[in-house]
């Protein structure tokens, strides 16, 4: 084999399978034996969700792994893109099964229960009603269980269907061979047969317990693709057909989504989903982004303004470029996100897996054990045998499974819901354990726009009409301060008016005449005279405040000092205001200079601060943190916060950042708004809670009542029922996440309302107010 051959066959690459058949966590420990048999694969299988998430080199084929699956006794295909399977045995075939045995089991336990409905010869024809129950209706059972016994291994279908054969096993040799005198459940205890001295028979339990567990396992089904039901919505919210445009004749038709290709020009009609990532080229109107990133207003949009797939547009008709298609959208991104959370494990589980895999072995071991305790103390041997068969039955390694992959599968899918990406479950363990938040200014904390946020003036001037002059002449700069300028103008004075000889000197602004007076825009440093006092305040203020002044001089005089830089984001103060009732530690880390951090710091009420950091200082901090003893959590959104990010015990970045900040991050904030940290955090603590009642449940199930089956305290009929019970519960409980819902902080951050500060100044007032002025 060459070089290049050796270095492919060495590559490792990831597979995601659908395995169908599995049952319980024993049957989840026994595919990933199976493949990790493979010289270089290593596997991880989430019974929830039905995929095995496989690491393999790149020379061992897909088709290799499928057989791996198949020689365990189960099926496999590779899974698809959101793909969450189900078992191979449809619902409707389920359902048949289910109905067909209730109505031979039904008659049955009724005769059995209640004996003013028996009549001669009862017996006989519930076993004549049996037959099929314990036949067909339990196949599946039957068959798994020998399926497992040929590969060497127990599952929960082993002990049912040993449950279910020995109960009828017995019940046919009684009415055959030992003068059955009644049906129903003895004490292992009772030495001596009742009265007739007939034998007993089983046959509520041979036909009671694979109704109740069919059942179960019914509805387990569907609760559990309950729990995955958000990663298949994201899956399904891409368009079919998308109605494309000839930008040269102005022709539309209708073609496959997947026809469409990068540059071509489609149309979004009013209520109509936008077909994939795009420009906006022509039209104006409003995106409902709720279902993508959990933002409930729309947003506006025009040309030039970038556009997602699947948001739904509420107002008018958009003609877009498509920029991305397929794989490369960010849906397609954010369902990889979730479905690559989902496959992982978390360490509770992997526990319960482990415990899963010896599990069966022991309850089949103290099954026998009772069996030969009962025989030995010349207990009845029917009683012993019920004994036997409840230990059997009531014993579930389900719940154990289930308990923390449903948890798992629900939380990811509802962060998925509140613009909240998960990298996987070991990303909710960590955020469960954080307790120090650090956060960058720029791009985080802030909008990362430069925009206008004070204008004062000297006595006898008019504001609005400095600033309208101003943004006349900055129209023509392509200067962020310009731009700055021209959009607080526009916004608070409309149109502006038209400029003559304009002149842009680089490092000290721009000048021009406008309305036939000389109008300046340029740095205090460069002002024709001394500052007035009320505008060499405001120069001071400005400077405290780490904002970036300009000086307007109007008919050479100086007028006005303007305050440009950038500002808070909405929810910046009650998100940090929620941090902390949490019970969190927040550091602010920037590369700002001193004013500007400690500015926003002030607002926010930041009492750590580190100012002017470069990338290597950022994570140098988060490590100094760490060495103190603090799991940290960074939030970032810059090429520059990546090294931070990926030194943190957590990286959190914001989806409209980098690309390397989303890849050094472990959760991803989809809807921009840094508030989702603390639902993040508030969702990890309540999925933990969750698995951890899950799994007092599983084992404290277990422990409880196979000691009760032992010594005959539990019919075997009601263990299944129980049984069946113990994984509804696990998964239900589960299920709750699905419809949990992020609190709003505290009264005071209500009160204040906006998401801003308490109003102490420009930061503070970010967006929500026009600029300040003062004479």
């Amino acid at each position: 084999m060459s070089a290049v051959a050796d270095a492919q066959a060495g590559a490792l690459v990831s597979t995601d399978l659908a395995v169908g058949g599995m049952t319980c966590a024993a049957c989840v420990g026994r595919v990933e034996k199976r493949l990790a048999r493979i010289d270089g694969v290593t596997a991880g299988v989430n019974l929830a969700t039905g995929r095995a998430r496989v690491l393999h080199p790149a020379g061992v084929a897909v088709e290799e792994l499928i057989a791996a699956v198949e020689r365990a006794g189960y099926t496999a295909e590779p899974a698809g893109a959101g793909q969450v399977p189900a078992d191979r045995e449809e619902e409707p075939a389920q359902r048949w099964r289910l109905l067909v045995t209730a109505l031979a089991a039904v008659p049955v336990v009724l005769l059995s229960m209640v004996p003013s409905l028996q009549f001669p010869a009862w017996q006989w024809i519930c076993f004549g009603l049996a037959v099929p129950v314990v036949t067909w209706g339990s196949a599946g059972f039957h068959r798994r269980a020998v399926r497992g016994l040929r590969h060497g291994t127990a599952t929960m279908d082993t002990l049912v269907s040993l449950g279910v054969v020995a109960s009828f096993g017995w019940s046919a040799y009684a009415l055959s061979f030992g003068g059955a005198g009644t049906i129903g459940m003895r004490m292992p205890f009772s030495l001596t047969a009742d009265g007739g001295g007939g034998a007993h028979v089983y046959l509520e339990a041979a036909v009671g317990v694979p109704l109740f567990v069919l059942a179960g396992r019914l509805l387990e089904g569907r609760v559990r693709r309950r729990s995955g039901s958000a990663l298949r919505a994201l899956a399904e919210l891409g368009a079919k057909e998308v109605c494309v445009r000839d930008p040269r004749s102005g022709l539309e038709r209708s073609i496959p989504i997947e026809q469409l290709l990068p540059g071509r020009e489609f149309v979004v009609r009013p209520g109509e989903r936008v077909a994939t990532d795009g420009v906006v080229v022509d039209g104006g109107s409003a995106l409902d982004l709720s279902l993508l990133t959990g933002e409930s207003a729309p947003v506006e949009v025009g040309p030039g303004d970038a556009v997602a797939g699947a948001t739904v547009n509420v107002g008018g008709a958009l003609v877009v470029r498509a920029t991305a298609v397929g794989a490369d959208t960010q849906l397609a991104r954010i369902t990889a996100l979730v479905a690559d959370a989902q496959a992982g494990k978390a360490r509770a589980q992997r526990l319960a897996d482990a415990v899963a895999g010896v599990f069966v072995p022991c309850v089949l071991a103290v099954a026998v054990a009772v069996l030969g305790f009962w025989l030995g103390a010349g207990a009845d041997p029917q009683a012993a045998v019920t004994a036997a068969v409840a230990v059997l039955v009531v014993a579930c390694p389900c719940a154990l499974g289930l308990a923390t992959p449903t948890a798992l599968l629900a939380a990811t899918g509802r962060g998925a819901e509140l613009g909240v990406l998960v990298r996987g479950p070991e990303v909710l363990e960590s955020l469960r354990r954080i307790d120090t938040v650090v956060l960058d200014k720029t791009g985080t904390l802030t909008t990362g726009r430069t925009e206008l946020t004070d204008l004062t003036v000297v006595d006898g001037v008019d504001a609005d009409e400095v600033l309208r002059l101003a943004g006349a002449v900055e129209h023509h700069s392509e200067h962020p301060v310009g731009r700055a300028v021209v959009a607080a103008a526009r916004a608070r004075c409309g149109s502006l008016p038209a400029v003559a000889g304009f002149t842009a000197t680089t490092g000290v602004g721009v000048s021009g005449t406008v309305e036939g007076r000389p109008v300046r825009v340029v740095r205090p440093d460069d002002a024709a005279g001394p500052l007035p006092a009320a505008l060499a305040g405001a120069l001071t203020r400005a400077g405290a405040a780490g904002r970036t002044p300009v000086l307007v001089e109007l008919d050479g005089r100086a007028v006005a000092l303007l305050a440009v830089g950038d500002t808070l984001r909405s929810g910046s103060w009650r998100a940090l205001h929620r941090l902390r009732a949490l019970g969190l530690e927040t550091v602010l880390l920037t590369g700002d200079g001193p004013g500007a951090a400690r500015a926003v710091a002030g607002e926010l009420g930041i009492e750590q601060v580190h100012f002017s950091a470069s990338p290597a200082r950022k994570a140098e901090v988060v490590t100094e943190l760490r060495a103190a003893g603090r799991t940290t959590a960074v939030v970032g959104d810059g090429v520059n916060d990546a090294v931070a990010l990926a030194s943190a015990d957590l990286g959190v970045a914001l989806a409209s950042g980098s690309d390397a900040a989303i890849g050094a991050a472990g959760l991803t904030l989809v809807r921009g708004d840094i508030e989702a940290v603390v639902d993040a955090v508030r969702l990890a603590r309540r999925t933990l809670a969750t698995i951890r009642v899950n799994l007092l449940w599983a084992f404290g199930y277990n422990v409880v009542l196979i000691p009760l089956a032992a010594v005959g305290l539990l019919n075997p009929m009601l263990a299944a029922v129980a049984m069946s019970l113990s994984s509804l519960l696990v998964v239900g409980n589960s299920l709750r996440l699905r419809t949990w819902q992020p609190g709003r902080g505290g009264g005071a951050a209500r009160r204040r309302g906006g998401g801003t500060g308490p109003g102490r100044g420009p930061a503070a007032r970010g967006r929500r107010t026009a600029p300040g002025v003062t004479g």
